[in-house]
């Protein structure tokens, strides 16, 4: 018989990255007594890994847990980002509603419509959270028909609509029921929470039906798959069947050895968990996303929609340059190896396969901010290696024609700039949807372009809107090839012997472009060390030293000055390289080089491409 369970609660916080769903989480916390009252605590406390804390982003959700009178909040915070948009999907599985948050003066945003869409297929109900109404610029009132209008574009129906707006300063930990006069705690948005979101429902006495939606993965006890009970009570030793919907013939005998619930900020074990309660289980090694924990009796899977596929691809390879093994800790094609397969245990939406060589693997995500982050991370593990130019991944429909990946590309800029946007876009073979005033005077430009017009852009778009231009993207889908496209107009400046950089080579080395490097660095046939102004690459000696016999005049001994070095970011490098290079990656440098080191041999590999 299907019963509510009333002393419980499960929300997800969805939104468009930086519209503060984390700074919400930590609101939500600090309000529940989840904190002493002296405990020093860090913002963004649910971001937990360093690259989380720098970049201010959410990579992987997170789950937490609070009491608020006598029921029990399950919170899941989500990432914002469209790379790591296969994560929201997948933990709306777990909840009964959805907590949108808007930022009071951006309002909606393409992830907003993205993630609600998400959340409106499901029939999940929605509060919407106007966030940082305490911001001098806030439009609150305006935000509110935007959200409204993107209700009714995505057809929600007329419960979806009546959904209540909680006005809130996510970082001041206050909400209010009514924009104009401010809260002074964050009830507003727990009552909301108790009153509009359903409780969960199931069958206490059916079978054990455990959905898993995430896994978190721990060096001690391996993998962890975090879900929720579905039906029936799930108990430790309990004899169990896992089964996936995806894959029918997967059966496989399995024995619970733990089991942990989430209270704040960390897992408590428990004995047993009835309907409704979401769980972490341990001891099963290979569970995956999407797998269903049954009792033998009478296994039977839950649907679960699909991961998105990857669209884009990276080789990842053996170091093999003249300074390979100078500052890696891990530097063979086993480390690699081992490396890349251990990220699999968490990110779902990566692929790694094998080519012909060991040397090399071809590694697939969701987009280059995907790849970036894990590239960042092996580097401060201290692993040393070299990547390629990122790639998208084709298909083809039933008639032989190719497809490639599409997205849509919002952009708000100072109307000055639009011109020169459009320009670029235009010829990285982008389609002018839309154009319209944005509020501030900036214009909004909607384009649809293909994913790899889109690689290497993100620097570029920077300098021509004097870093005043906002980009955001997302995935629409697979559409016919739109023909050829050149990356780079520019060449590449190359060392053409080892040895150092020295002052008098770079002095003559600026003349011809911007330099990457300053001296005293170490360089190597076939590295790159610049860029030109023109399209062809130029070799030149940048460890020239002058000669000391000629007869010296006046003027000779002036001190030689040089540019500053243009010095790259990950991201900016990634960008940067052409498909004949590659990114050097060590732990302290990045350094970009030729595929093809000695000259001559690069020369004959360009006359057979011709």
């Amino acid at each position: 018989m299907i019963q509510e369970r009333n002393d419980v609660r499960n929300i997800a916080i969805i939104a468009h990255v930086d519209h503060g769903k984390t700074t919400l989480v930590d609101g939500l916390l600090k309000q529940s007594g989840v904190f002493r009252e002296n405990q020093a605590v860090t913002e963004r406390v649910m971001d937990s890994n360093d690259i989380e804390r720098e970049r201010g982003i959410t990579i992987l959700s997170k789950n937490t847990a609070v009491m608020y009178k006598d029921t029990k909040i399950n919170i899941i915070d989500t990432p914002g980002h469209a790379d790591f948009g296969g994560e929201v999907e997948r933990v709306l599985k777990m909840v009964n509603g959805v907590i949108l948050v808007v930022d009071a003066f951006e309002g909606a945003m393409p992830q907003t419509k993205f993630v609600l869409r998400k959340a409106l297929e499901l029939q999940l109900p929605v509060i919407v959270c106007i966030n940082k109404i305490d911001r001098p610029e806030a439009r609150p009132a305006e935000v509110i028909d935007e959200v409204l209008e993107l209700f009714i574009d995505l057809d929600a129906n007329e419960d979806q609509l009546e959904c209540p707006f909680v006005f809130a300063s996510a970082k001041a930990g206050i909400a209010s029921l009514d924009m104009d006069t401010p809260g002074t705690d964050m009830v507003p948005l727990f009552e909301t929470i108790l009153d509009y979101i359903p409780a969960p429902t199931g069958d206490p006495e059916a079978e054990t039906q455990v959905l898993i939606s995430t896994i978190d993965y721990n060096e001690y006890v391996g993998r962890i798959g975090v879900g929720k009970v579905d039906n029936g009570s799930v108990k430790i030793n309990q004899e169990v069947v896992v089964v996936n919907a995806h894959e029918p013939e997967k059966q496989k005998k399995v024995k619970i050895s733990k089991l942990y619930e989430f209270d704040g900020l960390n897992k408590i074990e428990v004995k047993e968990a009835g309907i409704g309660s979401i769980v972490a289980i341990s001891g099963i090694a290979d569970i995956h996303i999407g797998d269903t924990l049954c009792s033998p009796e009478n296994p039977e899977p839950i649907p679960f929609q699909k991961i998105s596929e990857p669209t884009i691809a990276m080789q990842f390879m053996v170091n093999d340059s003249p300074l390979a093994g100078q500052e890696g800790k891990y530097v063979t094609s086993r480390h690699l190896r081992d490396r890349l397969f251990k990220e699999l245990n968490t990110d779902v939406s990566l692929r790694v396969e094998e080519t012909d060589t060991t040397e090399s693997y071809k590694v697939s995500g969701r987009g280059e901010l995907h790849l970036s982050v894990l590239i960042e991370n092996m580097r401060r593990e201290g692993f040393e290696f070299a990547v390629s130019k990122a790639e998208v991944l084709y298909k083809t429909d039933e008639n032989g024609k190719k497809l490639e990946p599409m997205e849509l590309a919002y952009i708000d800029v100072p109307e000055e700039f639009s011109g020169s946007v459009i320009e670029k876009l235009s010829q990285r073979k982008g389609e002018l949807r839309n154009m319209g005033a944005a509020s501030g005077g900036y214009t909004r430009l909607e384009f649809s372009i293909p994913s790899r017009g889109l690689i290497g852009y993100r620097g570029e778009f920077m300098t021509d809107t004097k870093g005043n231009g906002i980009l955001n993207t997302i995935f629409d889908g697979y559409g016919p090839y739109k023909g050829d496209l050149q990356y780079r107009k520019q060449g590449s400046l190359i060392a053409f012997e080892a040895g150092e950089a020295i002052t008098y080579g770079l002095f003559n080395a600026q003349e011809r472009g911007t330099l990457f490097i300053g001296p005293g660095e170490k360089v190597y046939s076939g590295m790159v060390v610049g860029q030109t102004g023109k399209a062809e690459d130029i070799e030149l000696n940048v460890c020239k030293k002058k000669q000391l016999t000629n007869t010296r005049s006046s003027s000779a001994d002036e001190a030689l000055r040089l540019t500053p070095p243009r010095i790259l970011s990950l991201e900016q490098a990634l960008e940067f390289i052409d498909t004949d290079e590659l990114l050097e990656i060590t732990p302290t440098s990045l350094r970009i080089r030729k595929k093809i080191l000695d000259p001559t041999l690069r020369k004959r590999a360009n006359m057979n491409k011709k």
